[in-house]
């Protein structure tokens, strides 16, 4: 089946490098591929009710500058190998990156969401970009796959997924982990943090569906 995956980018290199990653991840499935950017007019505020409408100069001017950001990565993009199961649709839209997200995976049908963060700088003292953590806070109808500054694409070996066993799984849950394992041939590291003893009832229940779920899978339990 077609996967439909969303790439918002900033045009920044770190957003280019995790619209590489995708590619890199899915190089063997047919996939629609739609990069995202949302704009927003120098001055204006996403919240204000103040807000330029289309025809308004800084409207369009925001609105040229965004694609004309998104002509110079479609040009890039086609420097790479050609991969006849990919296809890409651009959109440029004046929203704020979270609202437009939202609406995009309802009217798309997208099913994971694949994105850039940014290391540690003297400046933040955060791992991730605002824009992700904002994204994987508020977005709960998709997966997201936050991919680090620079990090090369490698094909996945190793998974880890890390649980406490208090949740009932559900396959429809976890099913695009294990797609990844399965496209991959990549081993599911179950990682477990005991921190109040031996496993409840419930805990041991939980355990034995997903390893149930996972019966086509190779995979390992871990406790630390």
């Amino acid at each position: 089946m077609k996967k439909r995956i969303l790439l918002p980018t900033d045009y920044s290199k770190n957003a280019l490098n995790a619209i590489k990653y995708a590619l890199g991840l899915y190089k063997a499935e047919t996939c629609d591929f739609f990069l995202l950017n949302a704009f927003h007019a120098s001055g204006y505020s996403l919240a204000s009710l103040m807000v330029p409408e289309p025809g308004e100069r800084f409207y369009e001017a925001a609105k040229l500058e965004s694609e004309k950001g998104m002509n110079r990565l479609m040009e890039v993009l086609n420097l790479l190998p050609k991969n006849d199961k990919h296809t890409f649709q651009i959109i440029c839209t004046f929203n704020s990156l979270t609202q437009a997200v939202k609406e995009i995976i309802d009217t798309k049908d997208i099913d994971i969401i694949v994105m850039g963060t940014k290391d540690i700088t003297k400046s933040s003292n955060a791992f991730l970009g605002s824009h992700t953590v904002g994204i994987m806070e508020n977005i709960t109808q998709c997966p997201v796959i936050a991919v680090p500054e620079d990090l090369t694409f490698l094909p996945p070996k190793e998974i880890v997924f890390a649980t406490d066993y208090k949740t009932v799984f559900k396959k429809k849950e976890l099913h695009y982990m294990f797609d990844l394992a399965k496209m991959h041939h990549a081993t599911i590291r179950v990682l477990h943090i005991e921190s109040e003893g031996k496993l409840n009832v419930g805990q041991e229940n939980n355990k034995l569906l997903l390893q149930d779920m996972m019966e086509n899978i190779v995979y390992t339990f871990h406790t630390l």
